[in-house]
């Protein structure tokens, strides 16, 4: 092999602003400070490694020493752009802050700034790693930091800011350098092995990209050493082989048997990859990186490309659909409480089995959210759910002289008994029975004329204490406020923010929207917290809605005591059956393998 062979981390370094990748908003600043003539004289370069540092500071370099310049548009070929890519100029100093980290080499540095550059316009200073150097060498930098000569720019770049001195860092422009998006990283080892000749597998790509952790250098460099071990064809296998990585298949197929409680398949899974030899903290963070993926889709498909590649799309999709979005929050946050733990354990497969069985747990538990829309529904007057089987009970003892005797059950709204009940069945025939279809109906706004805004929030309230009963109360403390066209704008107290809270849940927030668009056209709701706002009186039907809670208790109170002792034992009896056939008693029953004991 020719000594002159170049590794892709430095054949394909970025020679301009154009040609870095995942950091638009370190290029676009530098170049706009340049086109507007606002240079600084310091500049520090945050970031991890391999996000571009380096080069950024050499292209920075060439943009200001270039025939012309200062300018953007440089063009590379250029002898004192060369120069600078192969560090050899002598008006730009590269220095490691690591080896250069004494009070002495500043010193020097100090006073060798005052000479002239040789051939450019500007003579730079570049520190790498400079949270290396001491407090003195920092100390001894701040004058001639604070107030360079003209001619002369300092770049310094770290990958730990927080050992900078802060009066260092308030003498120059921060910018903070982000780890490159897998998608991006993927994107430019594709088109790398384009260029080299070599057949690289896309999911191959990603693994590398994945594996590299934000760090291009990493995902070059990886890409080289598979290149030495498999020759000009690389598959996902090979990266798997060669680096230990888990399958992009496997992280799925784990992240879907989770999902579908499969506690077997995900346990085996754990214990294929343990005796496989990989890293179990590993797996859990791609598990974790699975998930996020998940819910990145869940909440935006469309902008989800533009993070997610093709490979993993096609692989969530079908997940993000089985699962809710607070159940995955759910999922995520215990794997990564779970993934700080590891860390320390010496026994990491039984934190993570504990951990994927703890998951489907969570799985199974039952939201508030979902317990609030099943009393919404059965308040409503949705159908109620199926009964199941009856518990088998103690049969109650009846005395002798009641057990050929049928009871009427004492009517509710008198106990007296009635003397002619055919006239108090033809009464009660006459008052109908209140049921959710006799509610008031939202009002009809689709006039001509454009409803005011009160008329248009009563009308919400209305449909609100219809489909969601129990944030119709939430929803009566607000007043209307203000309609732009694009938002329809309730203010409440400040001291409402309970209130505020469950009408802009997710739960809730959509069905108003829904409603406002279907009587104003597109709406986006807002409440806002407003001092000085009274809570208005509740519509008519709310108020009427809490008479009706609070009348069986005055119903209760004023009920004379019942006549006969019989009648109230066949009541009691009545009410008993009542409890051994409530679905939620039955559950507590199963659940605490309980019974229920009779008192005489």
């Amino acid at each position: 092999m020719s000594t002159s062979y170049q590794v892709f981390a430095r054949k394909y370094r970025p020679l301009s602003f154009k040609d870095i990748l995942g950091q638009d908003h370190v290029v676009r600043t530098l170049a706009n400070a340049i086109e507007q003539n606002r240079l600084a004289h310091a500049y520090l370069f945050v970031g991890p490694r391999g996000t571009g540092k380096t080069s950024t500071a050499r292209i920075l370099a060439k943009a200001l020493n270039c025939e012309g310049g200062p300018k953007v548009d440089f063009d590379p070929n250029e002898e004192i752009c060369k120069e600078i890519a192969e560090g050899r100029c002598l008006d730009v100093l590269e220095i490691d802050g690591a080896s250069n980290n004494g009070v002495e080499q500043v010193r020097e540095l100090r006073d060798n700034v005052k000479f002239a550059p040789s051939s450019g316009k500007y003579k730079i200073y570049y520190i790498d790693e400079v949270h290396m150097l001491s407090n003195a060498a920092f100390n001894a930098l701040l004058k001639t930091l604070e107030e360079p000569p003209e001619h002369v720019k300092f770049i310094f770049a770290t990958t730990e800011a927080t050992k900078i001195l802060p009066t260092i860092i308030s003498r120059c422009q921060r910018f903070d350098l982000r780890r490159i998006p897998t998608k991006v990283i993927a994107e430019q080892l594709s088109h790398i092995a384009s260029e080299e000749g070599i057949n690289l597998d896309p999911i191959a790509a990603t693994a590398i990209a994945k594996g590299a952790d934000g760090g291009m250098r990493d995902a070059q460099s990886m890409l080289d050493q598979l290149v030495a071990f498999c020759g000009e064809k690389i598959s996902e296998s090979d990266v798997l082989e060669v680096f230990g990585f888990t399958g992009i298949e496997t992280i799925t197929g784990l992240g879907s048997s989770i999902i579908q409680k499969d506690t077997v398949k995900a346990l085996s899974t754990i214990y294929e990859q343990s005796e496989a030899g990989k890293e179990l903290s590993q797996l859990l963070t791609d598990l974790i990186s699975h998930f996020r993926s998940v819910l990145v889709f869940q909440v935006d498909p469309s902008g989800a490309s533009k993070e997610l590649t093709q490979e993993i799309i096609s692989r969530v999709e079908s997940q993000s659909q089985i699962i809710q979005t607070g159940k995955l929050i759910e999922l995520i946050d215990h794997f990564a409480t779970v993934e700080g733990r590891m860390k320390w354990s010496p026994n990491k497969r039984l934190h993570l089995e504990v951990a994927v069985i703890k998951a489907v747990q969570i799985l199974d538990q039952t939201s508030i959210d979902d317990v609030i829309d099943t009393i919404d529904d059965i308040l409503s007057g949705a159908p109620a759910p199926e009964k199941t089987p009856q518990i088998k009970k103690p049969i109650p003892i009846k005395h002798e002289e009641t057990a050929n005797t049928k009871i009427e059950r004492p009517s509710q709204e008198s106990p007296q008994k009635v003397d002619n009940p055919v006239n108090q069945n033809t009464e009660n025939q006459a008052i109908p029975e209140k049921t959710p279809e006799s509610r008031p109906e939202p009002k009809d706004l689709t006039t001509d004329s454009e409803p005011s805004g009160d008329d248009t929030w009563s009308a919400v309230i209305e449909h609100i204490s219809k489909v969601k009963p129990l944030a119709a109360d939430s929803a009566a403390r607000g007043i209307f406020y203000e309609d732009d066209g694009k938002q329809f704008i309730v203010a409440m107290s400040p001291e409402e923010s309970i209130a505020e809270g469950m009408i802009t849940s997710e739960r809730i927030k959509p069905v108003i929207e829904k409603c406002l668009t279907s009587m104003l056209g597109a709406r986006k709701f807002k409440v806002i917290l407003k001092e000085g706002i009274s809570v208005p009186e509740p519509p008519p039907h709310l108020a009427e809605f809490e008479e009706e809670t609070e009348k069986p208790a005055e119903e209760k109170s004023t009920t004379s005591p019942p006549q006969d002792l019989e009648e109230n034992k066949v009541e009691k009896e009545e009410q008993s059956d009542d409890i051994y056939n409530d679905p939620l008693i039955k559950e507590a029953l199963e659940v605490f393998e309980a019974v229920i004991r009779e008192d005489s």
